[in-house]
């Protein structure tokens, strides 16, 4: 599969292209306040089979302050979908109605999959439990338009880890330019054990786990907080568990630096408490504006062909799909099995699609040629 003009993952992209989009982002920021004097020509495609306020709206704000136009449905019960339309025909359709499409979709792997089959530029605007990439470059763009930088800053992802999908891009985009990350969850809702092999893999490192915010606070220079992921539980009774683990309230922020930054992805249900909206350091409502620039910016960028990734090739296919419930091929029959290789971890194979390990001997598996 060949990914070269799409947004999908964090982890496609170099340092240098994060740089670009926050340094185009910085640009559009004033027109995103005022609108476009030079309207594009193009149609935006927005497919939420997910509940969204922010991502979908600033996407829409975004390509309107560009001057394009917008289509698309906010409820997949509305379109063919609902009849059992599969994600390959919607996006084989969908090429020719529009120039780019944003989606969000709850299963993992859903871009990469609607993505082999389009022919115009796809975003991922979250796929289930497993990545929120644009979340992940406006929450960058905040913590530099708040700091001024992101390298050597020290940042704390608390809240639900292992379904929270904007911490799993947020961790390797921070390491990628040179912060430091120390994960604060609930005990059973850490970071994923394939995330957490990922950072290690790319980066010959661990995150610092810790389980009292109160301790970690005091050294942080960025607090980021999501909400526990309700929607992503298998029982009601999981949820209500872990609800609640970690309050943000006046006087936890009294043990946190003067010049601490807040951030929360939103919606927030009462993880931060309404008084904590006072304060100073308080960003998460700063940070929702800060979507439509970099929004912008993708948009501008993808339409041009100015984000470049490489070819992706040596994939290997099996029998047996992945594992994992919620990852896409479990769902879209037609999707070949694909699998990664993992050189670090003999007999470890990672699938392309949701990222989920599975351990195999080497000789049951078929090689699967480079793909156009």
């Amino acid at each position: 599969m060949i990914f070269s003009h799409h947004f999908l993952s964090v982890r496609h992209q170099s340092q240098g292209n994060l740089e670009q989009i926050l340094e185009r982002a910085r640009g559009f920021e004033k027109q995103a306040r005022a609108g476009s004097d030079h309207p594009i020509n193009s149609i935006l495609a927005t497919l939420f089979y997910e509940p969204s306020t922010r991502t979908r709206l600033s996407f829409e704000t975004a390509m309107h302050r560009l001057g394009g136009r917008v289509i698309g449905f906010a409820d997949a019960r509305t379109s063919s979908v609902a009849k059992g339309e599969s994600l390959a025909d919607t996006f084989r359709m969908l090429s020719h109605y529009a120039d780019i499409a944003v989606m969000r979709h709850p299963r993992e792997g859903s871009a990469r999959a609607a993505a082999a089959y389009a022919t115009i530029p796809v975003i991922n605007g979250g796929d289930g439990g497993h990545e929120h990439p644009t979340q992940t470059m406006l929450d960058l763009y905040t913590i530099q338009s708040e700091r001024g930088h992101i390298a050597g800053l020290n940042v704390i992802l608390c809240g639900d880890l292992l379904y929270g999908r904007t911490a799993h891009s947020l961790a390797w985009a921070l390491l990628l330019m040179g912060a430091n990350i120390i994960c604060v969850s609930p005990h059973g809702l850490e970071m994923p054990s394939h995330v957490m092999h990922l950072l290690h893999e790319r980066f010959g490192k661990f995150p610092a786990v810790e389980y009292d915010l109160t301790a970690a606070i005091a050294d942080a220079d960025v607090l980021y907080v999501t909400r526990i992921q309700k929607e992503r539980f298998l029982s009601d009774e999981e949820y209500f568990a872990a609800k609640g683990s970690y309050t943000i309230d006046t006087e936890l922020m009294s043990h946190a630096r003067s010049n601490l930054v807040l951030m929360h992805p939103l919606p927030r249900v009462d993880e931060i408490t309404v008084e904590v909206d006072q304060d100073p350091r308080a960003a998460y409502f700063r940070q929702a504006f800060y979507g439509i620039p970099v929004r912008m910016a993708l948009l501008d960028m993808l339409l041009k062909g100015e984000i470049k990734l490489p070819t992706e090739v040596g994939y290997v296919i099996r029998e047996e799909r992945c594992p994992n419930e919620m990852c896409v091929s479990r769902s879209e029959l037609y999707l070949p099995p694909e699998f990664e290789p993992l050189a670090e971890k003999p007999d470890t194979y990672r699938c392309i699609y949701c990222d989920h390990e599975v351990e195999e001997k080497r000789e049951e598996w078929e090689v699967v040629e480079e793909k156009a």
